[in-house]
């Protein structure tokens, strides 16, 4: 139910800001203007719920779908799954805080993140489970996470596109930091599930 209800809540926010620039702007992630008043802090959570365009809002939605069902109840209370998905919006930005502070043009939304966030905390329990990429192209949890690991660390260093890469990486290490952290049992999962492979 909270992944319906996070879901839900991005679709009405994004909607919302489709069609109201004012209340986009209020909303967006601007490190800027979190510098320089910090009763504005509350960025630092609402971008991760509105979305730059309906492709955006639906990409970020279906993956939370799939991997949020799995994640809450299965692997972690609701109570818990809630408050890890809101910690990992707000940890996934802070590197870019950091970075753009300076900078009154560097904006950011979406849910990414915290996504990216869930995404990897399943990888470590299911890491053979199977994602299908555009829905045709079958491919493990665990080389699905590692191409794209490594794909978003790239792109956070070297990309010029208008997409925060870094924010996909730093979720993702938010999610398995948090896991090793709080429930280091975790870790043992991991490792005898991925020696577990399907193919030896």
């Amino acid at each position: 139910m909270i992944t319906l209800g996070l879901i839900a809540t991005n679709i009405i926010l994004s909607l919302y800001c489709f069609s109201n620039i004012e209340g986009f702007e209020k909303l967006f992630f601007v490190p800027n203007k979190i510098k320089g008043d910090h009763s504005q802090n509350y960025r630092f959570i609402t971008h991760g719920f509105i979305h730059a365009d309906a492709g955006h809002l639906l990409f970020n939605m279906i993956t939370l779908y799939f991997f949020g069902r799995e994640v809450e109840g299965g692997i972690l209370p609701s109570f818990e799954f809630i408050l890890f998905y809101l910690l990992a919006i707000v940890f996934s930005c802070l590197p870019a805080y950091q970075k753009q502070k300076n900078n009154p043009d560097y904006k950011a939304v979406g849910a990414s993140g915290a996504v990216s966030a869930v995404m990897f905390v399943l990888v470590l329990y299911a890491p053979w489970s199977v994602i299908y990429l555009k829905f045709i192209i079958p491919v493990y949890f665990i080389l699905f996470a590692t191409g794209y690991l490594i794909y978003s660390s790239y792109q956070s260093n070297y990309g010029e596109d208008n997409v925060a890469h870094d924010v996909h990486l730093w979720g993702m290490l938010f999610g398995i930091a948090y896991m090793f952290l709080l429930h280091p049992a975790s870790l043992r999962t991991f490792i005898n599930r991925v020696t577990d492979a399907p193919f030896f």
